[in-house]
């Protein structure tokens, strides 16, 4: 895919961020997409939200709203923010389209005369009856939701249905369009890196998180603590993209099979030399020196337990010290952090170039440590009181509210608005089956399955163990699967979210790690969350406030 600017470009909202990741995943290498195109006529200013350039077809404005948008019959409507507005978008596209068609064909260096050109408006919040229509927009003039996956081939199609007979865009057509536009002058937007720009509000760094990036970098060793929908896992990754960029040899460890497949695909989109030299869970790494694979870890006895939480981190300890120097790092960037045992901080320094002062950045969050350890690095993390992420950007303000009584400081919540979190009081027998409930009326309601996930605190789903019979790859690949909905267990979805949770909370009864489970399941959810359970327990587990805030009767 070519492109006018470099890098992913700083879009104004998730809507875009959204219909920009749709574009660069399907569009052909020599399409060309461009992102906040200004173009000013005798009579206004214009911005085309995205010119999209289709080899063999043509050249189509993309005109995008989000958050919610109807029509009345008189007009159209939108509400950001809370606020109700009134908008054009069928008008705002068509008149930027025509404007910036005759830029284009008025430019000296474009030979191309009149090819098929048009303008389409995306809502990619929005899914609209297979009847809509107005006067001035049918409905193949309005790509919605359900419309963002073929989005592309749709665009091809509005030009290749064109009834008049013009010429289709070719390679030289592509050429011309980008010089004419790289003509123009006019600023470029930032770049950010692509881990950043990868969903939502979340995808995009604050002042605040830039400030703690840019002291990472004068630092060699440092604790970047927050609360869960702060950004920790963003920073991590571009904090290790950033290191690598600048030629060192850099690992991104995690702890969970999850989060670790998910930094692998992320890291995996990036250019070659901004790519960690290792990317995956702390286990894996001891395997990768030549330690052995182990038995089942899934199974929890006492063998598994001194086999994974001891005896492999003095392996992987003893390992780390013959590497020769080409295999070793000049940093390691571990995020959730608060997962790991003391032993396990040893073989990581050890891996390091200089285990002395070499590069060790620590991402964490205390208030999920929902497993039965309590190490630390064993050096000192400069400076003494951790960086802390206060901004909550990935979860609605109802979400984060909700959660809010379950962290360790206060956090501001800058997430958009959605609908209300929602408990469903139920007997623990009965949760499971609740959830199941709960995921059919949310499918009912529009959601897609892959915009799902049904999380459980105790015994895990039927419909999980199956999944996991195929070893943990084969079941963490169920989580990119854009057919099903996912389910999964809270102690292995931290770091990772859905548009969507069902909270099932169904352990057999209050144990020391209670709390953090509960934490951990009711923020994994960025837009709505159902929480299934007794309120007792959970008032219990809670507390007073967390009780109030989840309208516990």
């Amino acid at each position: 895919m070519r492109s006018t600017s470099s890098g992913a470009p700083r879009l104004a909202s998730s809507a875009e961020r959204r219909v920009y990741q749709a574009l660069t995943d399907q569009v052909q290498p020599d399409d060309l997409v461009v992102a906040g195109q200004r173009v000013t006529d005798h009579l206004k200013d214009h911005e085309v939200d995205f010119v999209v350039a289709i080899e063999g077809a043509g050249i189509v404005c993309v005109e995008v709203k989000g958050g919610e948008v109807w029509h009345d019959g008189e007009r159209w409507h939108q509400v950001r923010g809370g606020t109700q507005y009134s908008i054009e978008p069928v008008r705002q596209a068509r008149e930027a389209c025509y404007a910036l068609r005759d830029y284009i064909e008025n430019d000296p260096r474009w030979t191309q005369g009149r090819l098929r050109w048009d303008h389409v408006v995306v809502l990619p919040n929005t899914e609209l009856p297979a009847d809509f229509a107005l006067p001035d927009c049918p409905r193949w003039k309005v790509i919605d939701r359900a419309d963002l996956p073929s989005l592309v081939n749709k665009l091809r199609h509005v030009l290749i249905r064109q009834e008049l007979d013009r010429p289709l865009l070719t390679e030289a057509g592509i050429g011309q369009l980008t010089t004419a536009l790289s003509g123009r002058g006019l600023p470029q937007r930032d770049v950010v890196s692509r881990a950043l720009a990868n969903e939502d509000a979340a995808d995009a760094l604050t002042d605040h998180q830039a400030l703690i990036l840019d002291a990472i970098r004068l630092l060699n060793r440092v604790e970047v603590r927050g609360g869960a929908g702060s950004g920790k896992t963003f920073l991590a990754m571009e904090h290790a993209r950033r290191l690598s960029q600048r030629g060192q040899r850099v690992a991104l460890v995690c702890y969970s099979h999850g989060l670790a497949s998910y930094l692998e695909r992320i890291t995996a989109t990036w250019p070659r030399r901004q790519q960690p030299a290792y990317v995956s869970e702390f286990h894996a790494l001891g395997v990768q020196w030549g330690a052995p694979e182990g038995p089942d870890e899934t199974v929890r006895n006492d063998a598994t337990v001194q086999f994974w939480e001891h005896d492999l981190p003095r392996q992987m300890a003893d390992l780390a010290a013959q590497l020769e120097p080409g295999h070793r790092f000049d940093a390691v960037v571990v995020d959730e952090a608060q997962d790991f045992a003391d032993a396990w901080w040893l073989p990581l320094l050890a891996a390091l170039k200089d285990p002395l002062d070499g590069g060790l950045y620590v991402f964490t969050d205390e208030g999920q440590r929902v497993f039965d350890r309590h190490g630390s690095p064993p050096v000192p993390l400069v400076p003494l009181v951790p960086l802390i992420l206060d901004q909550n950007l990935r979860n609605t303000r109802q979400i984060a509210n909700a959660f809010q009584p379950l962290v360790d400081h206060p956090m501001r919540f800058l997430g958009g608005d959605g609908p209300a979190v929602t408990f469903q009081a139920c007997d623990r027998a009965d949760a499971l089956d609740v959830g199941d409930d709960q995921i059919e009326a949310l499918l009912e309601q529009g959601w897609r399955p892959e915009e799902l996930a049904l999380l459980t605190t105790g015994s895990r789903h039927s419909e999980q163990v199956e999944r996991q019979k195929d070893g943990p790859k084969a079941f963490w690949d169920t989580f990119w699967d854009t057919e099903q909905v996912f389910y999964g267990h809270v102690l292995g979805f931290k770091g990772l979210e859905r548009r969507c949770v069902v909270l099932v909370v169904n352990e057999d009864g209050k144990f020391e790690r209670s709390r953090e489970r509960l934490y951990v399941g009711l923020s994994r959810a960025r837009d709505q969350l159902v929480v299934c359970g007794d309120p007792d327990f959970v008032r219990e587990v809670g507390g007073p406030t967390l009780a109030h805030r989840l309208n516990l009767r």
